[in-house]
């Protein structure tokens, strides 16, 4: 009640199952089923949650942003703010982030600009642990592992399955394929092959990301043609484009076609060893 007697805003106020009456929900988002909202979180306006999402406390959602079903979003996250990038100039833009991912504690997101594509993308059954930064224009795929102060700046595609070790870095517009582990600490300053492993300031070729293999199943026969692979583009002195196409006789199994193509789509080169 108020000092005057009659009903508080909040008295009057209809309050959805899950979400907290100390959040704030702009009007115009729209949550799913089974929705929760923790105390002092914000979901502004042209925000989407799918249905089963978990927000903790002190969130801010910011729209036009769409999130797919049972994601969860701890506290101090911001997710779908405008990018600082000095060409931003308030265009409307968009994230979307897929279903079931986790995002810990302190994670930034940013949208899309009008100079990329408009949207910045995360796909599905990701993991972003704590203080995790997730720049404008970068399109992250699925099952993604990104270890605390993990950061890809603008414009970064990141392919599934991919690895990133604490406070690993990747600056604006290279290029992370799938399968791939970034060691901790490291600065990426090229385009990572698949199923590649990279490590140190600036970061070097280490190997194949083997272990990466094992956790998905590959069988011996697999394994071997991506080291064979991974010889002929590391270990003979070849160029790039002489090993691509060497590689042509080995590229009836997926896995090698993955790693050839992550490598023929380069735009800045690809991660060498260190000399």
């Amino acid at each position: 009640m108020t000092e005057s007697g009659g009903p508080s805003a909040r008295d009057n106020a209809i309050i959805a199952p899950g979400i907290d009456p100390r959040a704030i929900v702009h009007e115009s988002a729209q949550l799913g089923e089974r929705v929760t909202v923790g105390p002092w979180s914000i979901i502004g306006p042209k925000v989407e949650l799918g249905d089963d999402c978990w927000v903790g406390p002190h969130v801010v959602i910011k729209g036009p942003t769409r999130i797919g079903r049972g994601n969860q979003i701890f506290q101090f996250s911001t997710v779908g703010e405008d990018t600082p990038a000095l060409a931003f100039t308030g265009e409307e833009t968009w994230l979307y982030i897929g279903d079931h991912n986790v995002i810990r504690e302190g994670v930034t997101i940013h949208r899309g600009t009008a100079q990329d594509d408009s949207r910045t993308v995360i796909g599905s059954h990701c993991l972003l642990m704590a203080y995790v930064h997730v720049g404008h224009d970068c399109i992250l795929g699925d099952n993604i592992i990104m270890a605390n102060n993990a950061g890809v700046a603008g414009h970064v595609r990141v392919g599934d399955f991919a690895n990133f070790g604490g406070f690993a870095a990747v600056p604006q517009y290279r290029s992370v394929g799938p399968f791939t582990h970034i060691g901790g600490m490291s600065l990426v300053l090229k385009d990572v092959p698949a199923y590649m492993t990279v490590s140190g300031n600036p970061a070097a070729a280490i190997g194949l990301n083997l272990e990466g293999m094992k956790r998905r199943g590959y069988d011996s026969a697999r394994i071997d043609a991506l080291k064979q692979a991974h010889k002929i583009v590391y270990r003979e002195g070849r160029t790039t484009r002489d090993a691509v196409a060497t590689l042509d006789a080995l590229a009836e199994d997926e896995a090698v076609r993955r790693f050839q193509q992550s490598i023929v789509e380069s735009k800045l080169g690809i991660i060498r060893p260190r000399s």
